[in-house]
């Protein structure tokens, strides 16, 4: 695992560089350099969170919600609102307390706790929708796949902790910006990783100098150990949406054939890819109230994006213009064409309760927005008829 960065080069759209993005985090690089600058590291070793909320001791609303982790319509929005904004913490610690696997694995707590701060903490709360939140709703979602009876009765306990762990860090240290953005701005993480699913070589990465940081894994034999950051990346490198048909077409073809084995332990791993690929893509799949507030975050980024690259007069992206796209179009666009197929495998292998609750919720979700979209088309001439009236007067 390369910690070093190359040098950045010399190009005219430099300064696009997050400072743009983030204008309040200047000081925010996004590479494993900014270690090396950190207060964090300046100021030594955080103070210790006390025990007793180590020892699970959540009150109030919050507890009782993490008694429903299990269920499809968990409200991740209103458990963040009862955590303080803490969700990615207290809902990963709870997940990871709940399976026996921080006694199991002889995890220190104090090394956990600070461990999951800082992914928290490394997620960026100004991104409208690739921040701590949505890594809480994937590890939620994930938690509720690696229930499903066929999982449940074949994954090992490393096989839960390295599904927990890579939801938890799939999209750590996002910018906000996709990885064409990058690669046209010529950023120095484009050239880093040579153009290849950049964000998710960065997102492993970023992961693995925390786990090394606070020596979570550091009292494992140091072959289980990197055994156990290679595989991490494996998933996190999965949820690549430009390598999706690849994945879907492997995924089919074990299908047909059917010749899944879980006892396998290659078969588990590609089962648990999949998993973190639905988690990651299953907004569409949830009730209509937290759908829409994810499509709208969703969208909202990409616009924002778009605002970028018209500012530097760079290509807009497709679907990342908001003077001529609309949530509703988006997605509609991203059911057809991305979600559907993914989740009807997906149905194919685990054909459960929960699976077909998604396929509903998918077909609801997407007559909603197909009804928006008519109703503003509707508007949308209404108000053309009048102005065309009013110059005619």
């Amino acid at each position: 695992v390369g910690f070093e960065p190359e040098g950045r080069i010399s190009h005219p759209y430099l300064c696009i560089d997050f400072r743009t993005l983030h204008s309040e985090r200047v000081h925010r690089l996004l590479s494993f350099q900014r270690y090396l600058h950190s207060s964090r590291l300046l100021r030594g070793v955080p103070q210790q969170i006390p025990l007793h909320i180590l020892d699970e001791d959540y009150t109030g609303q919050a507890r009782c919600m993490l008694e429903k982790v299990g269920n499809w319509n968990f409200d991740i929005f209103l458990f963040d609102r009862l955590t303080n904004g803490n969700s990615l913490i207290t809902l990963t610690f709870h997940l990871l307390n709940q399976y026996g696997l921080v006694e199991l694995f002889q995890l220190d707590m104090v090394k956990l706790w600070r461990f999951l701060v800082m992914v928290q903490e490394d997620y960026h709360s100004d991104n409208p929708y690739h921040n701590a939140i949505h890594a809480a709703d994937v590890t939620q979602a994930m938690y509720c796949y690696m229930r499903e009876p066929m999982l449940a009765k074949s994954l090992t306990s490393c096989d839960i902790l390295l599904g927990l762990l890579a939801a938890a860090t799939h999209d750590l240290d996002h910018p906000g910006v996709n990885q064409p953005f990058l690669i046209k701005t010529d950023h120095y993480l484009a050239t880093l990783y040579r153009n290849t699913s950049v964000l998710e070589n960065h997102h492993w990465k970023s992961a693995v100098g925390l786990l090394r940081e606070t020596g979570l894994f550091s009292h494992l034999p140091a072959e289980d150990s990197l055994n156990m950051e290679r595989e991490l990346g494996s998933l996190i490198l999965a949820t690549d949406i430009s390598r999706q048909n690849d994945y879907l077409s492997r995924f089919r073809r074990h299908l047909d054939q059917e010749n899944l084995c879980l006892s396998n332990a290659s078969h588990r791993h590609f089962i648990l890819q999949m998993a973190l690929k639905c988690a990651d893509i299953c907004n569409p799949c949830r009730p209509w109230e937290l759908s829409k507030r994810w499509s709208e975050k969703v969208t909202e980024e990409f616009f924002q994006q778009g605002d970028i690259e018209k500012k530097h007069k760079l290509e807009v992206s497709p679907l990342y213009d908001r003077e001529i796209n609309t949530v509703g179009n988006i997605q509609i666009g991203f059911m057809t064409h991305v979600a559907e197929p993914l989740f009807a495998e997906w149905t194919r292998f685990s054909d459960t309760r929960l699976s077909q609750t998604m396929l509903g919720y998918m077909g609801l979700n997407k007559a909603s927005w197909s009804g928006l979209q008519q109703e503003q088309t509707s508007v949308s001439k209404e108000a053309e008829a009048e102005e065309d009236t009013f110059l005619v007067f």
